[in-house]
């Protein structure tokens, strides 16, 4: 053996496993993503069929293919495509009212705890101003809000720490309750009403196309313009 001459040892084969083409070829997109969290039902949207109701856009005849809350917060959009829930912006609309429930995104009534037969009674009370909000106070310190308590149920101190003012909802003159779909209770001059589940309370009106719409308005206002010169020129 020569002094200077250097044995190389190969590493073993075993300690690099060979892949087949499938095996290479193979993707798995969802391994990595977690499941997403199914936020449970509110007294105000109980099931999945008053959800679909509230959101709007005729959604609600799809209704009987998404029968559970579970499904309503797992379906895919593949799966709902394949329910039949179309066109494509539907199932989008869809997705994106569910994620924002997820997160406490409602719409008017979405946090409504004293619900009955899908109806919520609300009224005006005096409760004292939080300093910290900068807003001004009153001489007696009170200011008023609307609260979801039916109008049978006294008003106790302790049952106010506990009730939290409606988002949407505010006090109009002296006690008249102002909002969307509020129906004022007869001899209460405004200061009790009701809200009621409705289709399309939750709804998100789409934008009107102008000229047909981002893609067609160059090619629809030039026909537009060619059609106002050769009228000048008859």
């Amino acid at each position: 053996m020569k002094p200077n001459s250097i044995r190389l040892r190969s590493s073993p084969v075993s300690q690099f496993p060979v892949l087949s083409k499938s095996q290479l070829a193979t993707r798995n997109p969802h391994r990595h993503i977690a499941t997403s969290k199914i936020p449970p039902p509110t007294p105000f949207v109980p099931d999945s069929k008053t959800f679909l109701s509230l959101i709007g856009r005729n959604l609600s005849q799809h209704a009987a293919k998404i029968p559970t809350w579970e499904s309503l917060f797992s379906l895919t959009s593949v799966q709902l495509r394949k329910l039949g829930v179309e066109p494509a912006r539907t199932r989008r609309y869809l997705l994106w009212w569910r994620e924002r429930f997820r997160k406490g995104l409602y719409g008017i009534g979405g946090d409504l705890k004293d619900v009955k037969d899908s109806v919520a009674h609300v009224r005006v009370v005096e409760i004292p101003r939080e300093r910290s909000t900068g807003a001004p106070t009153g001489p007696d310190g009170m200011r008023k809000v609307v609260v979801n308590l039916p109008p049978d149920v006294p008003v106790t101190e302790s049952r106010l720490r506990r009730l939290k003012p409606v988002s949407g909802l505010k006090v109009l003159g002296a006690r008249m309750i102002a909002g969307p779909f509020v129906e004022p209770m007869k001899g209460t001059s405004g200061s009790v009403a009701t809200i009621k589940v409705q289709e399309g309370m939750w709804e998100q009106r789409r934008g009107q196309k102008v000229d047909g719409g981002e893609r067609r308005k160059v090619q629809v206002r030039r026909k537009r313009r060619l059609e106002e010169i050769r009228k000048t020129r008859v």
